[in-house]
Parts: structure tokens; sequence; C-alpha cells
């Protein structure tokens, strides 16, 4: 299997002291300039994290296409947008066209969001479940709309005396080919990820499960993860489907990186109620790099996914991150088996 390497940002800024992310325009701007040096450095993929109502990125669509536009070969994606806030039609139609800006790059994960600053934000965006739905159940329409619209389907009927005359549907436009088979599930439980599989979609697992059976995090995750191959093979969809999981990787090489992050080295998972539900959270991994390399290679849901998203801390900015992304695929990332694409 060919490992693949990116970094996810969630885009934060505060002017705060030691933060070199002080605006909006900086968080943006200096997005972009990671992807580019990420490309340089060799590396797979630059995905952006998606919050409204928090001092985050937000707005995903107008980023990708700017870093799609200083860039030629790295993946750029998403994990995750809230599904809740969405258009289904128009996202299709920025989708497509940021992919078509990309040539073809994009790889979008979706969800059903995550707990947030706003109470009922999405329904302060003008959307609320319908009687007897949840914002899951939302979500999931709303998904199968723009996973539909981006296919192709039509979606509208057409208008005769502004088509010469023909009738019948029409699909939203442009069309960007294969997208569909670039879209994410962001999934957190067992159930979800067999969901996803049945829908054809890839799958990005979460930061956290609320499936805590007493077993370390990465075992807990490579379990959804056989599931949903399990899942995907029984749906007879005919591609292989991408996996991703993410960690918080810092090898500790400089000083500046032990008074950040000395202190991190040896964290065990965390276990806690999210909405209620028990829920397992993975560890950090921090430390020099011979001994994370040897960390990495024994985690079992890394071993199991295609891709690895390495969580960078934005704030400290991008020379800083950058040269955090060059020591994990100098010094970390050969040993779970990924090749530099000049090597591939």
């Amino acid at each position: 299997m060919e490992k693949r390497i990116g970094f996810l940002s969630f885009g934060h800024w505060q002017p705060i002291p030691g933060s070199q992310v002080r605006t909006g325009q900086d968080a943006l701007v200096q997005s972009i300039e990671l992807a580019v040096a990420a490309e340089e450095l060799g590396l797979d993929g630059a995905y952006v994290r998606v919050h409204h109502f928090a001092r985050q990125l937000a707005s995903p669509f107008p980023l990708l296409a700017a870093m799609a536009a200083r860039t030629s070969r790295i993946e750029l994606g998403t994990g995750v947008i809230d599904m809740r806030y969405e258009n289904p039609l128009y996202m299709a139609e920025e989708a497509a066209a940021a992919d078509l800006i990309s040539n073809g790059r994009l790889q979008l994960g979706v969800s059903r969001g995550s707990p947030e600053t706003a109470l009922r934000g999405s329904e302060a965006f003008g959307y609320v479940p319908g009687p007897d739905s949840t914002d899951a159940d939302l979500a999931r329409q709303k998904t199968a709309l723009f996973l539909a619209a981006i296919s192709g389907e039509p979606v509208a009927d057409a208008d005769p005396r502004m088509t010469g005359g023909r009738s019948g549907r029409l699909p939203v436009q442009p069309q960007s080919p294969g997208l569909a088979e670039r879209i994410w599930w962001g999934s957190g439980t067992f159930a979800t990820g067999e969901w996803t599989a049945q829908q054809g979609m890839n799958l990005m697992s979460s930061t956290l499960l609320s499936e805590d059976t007493g077993v370390p995090f990465d075992q807990l995750q490579a379990e959804q993860i056989e599931r949903f191959r399990a899942a995907w093979a029984a749906a007879g969809w005919e591609r292989e489907p991408r996996v991703s999981v993410s960690r918080s990787v810092v090898p500790l090489v400089s000083d500046e990186d032990r008074a950040y992050f000395g202190s991190e080295r040896s964290s065990q998972d965390q276990v806690g109620l999210l909405e209620g539900v028990r829920s397992r959270f993975g560890k950090s991994y921090a430390a020099e790099p011979d001994v994370l390399a040897e960390q990495l290679a024994k985690d079992a849901a890394v071993r199991e996914a295609d891709t690895l998203l390495i969580t960078v801390p934005n704030m400290l900015g991008v020379d800083y991150n950058a040269r955090l992304l060059e020591n994990i695929t100098k010094h970390v990332a050969p040993a779970i088996g990924w090749v530099h694409p000049d090597q591939r």
C-alpha cells in the first residue's frame, strides 16, 4: 500500500503573545504558504479544518482555489466540512470550480460536524432539520444531494422558455469528472464507518471514537478501518477506497521544539464523555525522531491507513511548521513506508 502524508491545519488565529497568526488574513495567507512549502518538501496533501463562529478557517473553497493556483502536485483537502451548514447545490458548483482550477487534486472531507461554539449554529445559517429529523439526518440528506450533483445527475427542471423549447431536468455546472470519487466522510463510530462504505465515500477516521471498549485508540481505529473495508467489499464497489487517520506528531530536534512540546512525550490516550457518550481520543506523539519513528511504525491504525494527516500547530507560523514537516519527512515518515514522490 502506497503511504501518503499530508498536513492538517485547524487555521487558528489569535492576537496573543507568541502567535504568528494574529488575524483571519494571516490564517488564510499562511495556509497557502504552508501548502507551497509542503509541496516543495514532497508531502502528498494539504488539508484544512472548517469551523464556523470561531477564529478558525471557515470558508474552504476560496482558500482551496488559491492553494491550487500556487501549487501543481499536492492534494488539497478538508477535514472536515460540516454539511449541516451547506447549500448542497451551491457547494457542488464551488467544489467543481475549485477542483477544475486544481486539475483534479481536491480531496474533500465532509461530515455531520463536531461540537462547536454556537448553539444551533447551522440554524442561524437557515438550515433546520425537518420534523422527526436530527442534525445527523440533515447532514446525510445534504451529502446525498451534493454527491448526486457532482456526479452530474439532473437536479432542477429546465425552463422551456429559456432552452429553445426543450424540457427535462438540468445538472449543475461546471462538472469536474472524478470529483465524486474524492469525497471522504469523517467518521467517529464503527456504524458510520460502515455507512460511509455503503455510500461509496472514502473514510476519514476521526481523532476520537465514541466506541471506547478499553483497547488502545490505535487498535480501536484499526478495527473501524477493517469494518469499513469489509463493508466496502460487500457493497461491490469497483475502485479501492482511501482511508486517512490524523496524528499530532512533533519530532523534538531543536531546543525550540523541546520548549514547546517536550512535556507532551509519552502522553496517553484520553477517555471522556462527548455529548454524553463515552469516547476515546488518540494521544499526541512528541519525542526524538528515532523514538517517534518506532512509535508510529507500531501504531495499528497508521499501518492500516493509506494516508496520514499530521495536525500542525499553525499559530507557530509557516517557517516553524515547514521545519516540523521536513523533520517528519526526513526522519519519521520512512518508518511507516512513505517514499518521497521523486523516488516512487
